[in-house]
């Protein structure tokens, strides 16, 4: 008697145990989904099939731009698995900007991102990140007309457009319209272009501009352009399936932040399978020559996460016994890192200078910047 109560007690403590688990993993699941901020990313590749985009020597807009989309969406995916997904192109083929901008509409886009690349003078390089509004200069409105000039190789010739009020006091209207999401699209704009800059690529800030699908999304919604396919460093870097990578983890990295602020969750690095260091310093080759900033020596080790670093990517490296920590990698690219020494020296680093290395061995700045213009 005794025994067979106490069986019926361990079958009942185990079947009690076995609803507790399932309970507890069916609410753990609609609690995620419950205050998840984004649950629905649409990644929008510029261009595709009769619109090839700008061009350089041997590239062009619409491949760099689909590699690096799909790269950010597998990034997205492997790390946050119950986040939807979307691209408005995963395959060579051309998409009306009226329809790019609709895929996110019927999605409910939480997030929508525009990814292209630039074309200007030879000389032009770095990224910048637009949201919907008021250019600024002539460079700015140029960038905006070229990319919404691709209505013309629609079906129509772009006639569905032909009422569509583009002028300052329809853009201050939609601004205000979508006000909440204009702030959240410059908030995210803003950490993507930390996010390049800490990867070494030349900052050159969050724009404003009269783009058609930014205007047409009705969520927070930016547009990347990524670099200069016109310079041939830049496209050098920009045709790289490892530069591309490179790319596509900035964003990934940018995103992540963006949705760990709104959803009040702490960054915690040791929980995500991106290593931020390897984001900055993997993938190059051999040959290349790898300019950094010095900000810091030091006789004992200091931890990165130091807050003497203000938070910025910190590459250390010893010399002669001495701890040094650099920011920023620019590959080849002397005048990006002469640059950037400016900058770091108005965020109050009044000692940087910039160094050179060689696969992991600092070398002679003068020999290195022969090297790198060969």
């Amino acid at each position: 008697m005794v025994e067979k109560i106490y069986t019926n007690i361990t079958i009942h403590a185990i079947l009690l145990l076995f609803v507790s688990l399932f309970s507890k993993e069916i609410y753990s699941q609609e609690d995620e989904n419950d205050y998840a901020a984004i649950r629905t990313v649409v990644i929008d590749a510029g261009h595709g099939g009769k619109d090839p985009g700008c061009h350089g020597s041997f590239s062009q807009e619409k491949e760099v731009c689909l590699s690096m989309a799909l790269m950010l969406g597998r990034i997205i995916k492997d790390n946050y698995p119950n986040i939807n997904v979307i691209y408005t192109r995963d395959t060579d083929v051309f998409i009306e900007l009226d329809e790019r901008a609709k895929i996110a509409n019927r999605n409910k886009a939480d997030l929508f991102i525009c990814i292209h690349a630039n074309a200007a003078s030879p000389k032009a390089f770095g990224t910048e990140t637009y949201v919907l509004g008021l250019h600024r200069t002539e460079s700015q409105e140029k960038v905006a007309k070229r990319e919404n000039a691709i209505i013309h190789l629609e079906d129509d010739g772009g006639a569905k457009y032909n009422d569509f009020d583009l002028s300052p006091d329809a853009i201050i209207a939609r601004q205000i319209q979508l006000s909440v999401f204009l702030d959240q699209s410059i908030n995210f704009a803003s950490k993507l272009q930390r996010a390049f800059k800490d990867i070494g690529r030349f900052d050159r800030g969050v724009k404003q501009a009269g783009f058609l699908v930014l205007y047409k999304t009705t969520m927070p919604s930016v547009l990347i352009e990524t670099g200069f396919l016109t310079n041939p460093n830049e496209e050098k870097f920009l045709s790289s399936e490892k530069t591309q990578r490179k790319m596509a983890q900035a964003m990934f990295s940018a995103f992540r932040k963006y949705k760990n602020e709104l959803e009040g969750v702490e960054e915690l690095i040791d929980d995500i399978n991106i290593n931020e260091k390897n984001i900055v310093h993997e993938n190059n080759s051999e040959n290349d020559i790898i300019f950094r900033v010095q900000i810091e020596t030091s006789q004992t080790k200091i931890s990165l996460k130091s807050k003497r670093f203000k938070d910025f990517s910190i590459y250390e490296y010893k010399q002669n016994g001495i701890f040094k920590y650099t920011v920023g990698e620019f590959i080849n690219n002397i005048k990006a890192a002469r640059e950037y020494k400016n900058e770091m020296i108005e965020k109050g680093f009044q000692h940087s200078f910039v160094v050179a290395f060689l696969g992991e061995d600092r070398i002679n700045l003068q020999k290195a910047i022969k090297l790198a213009e060969k």
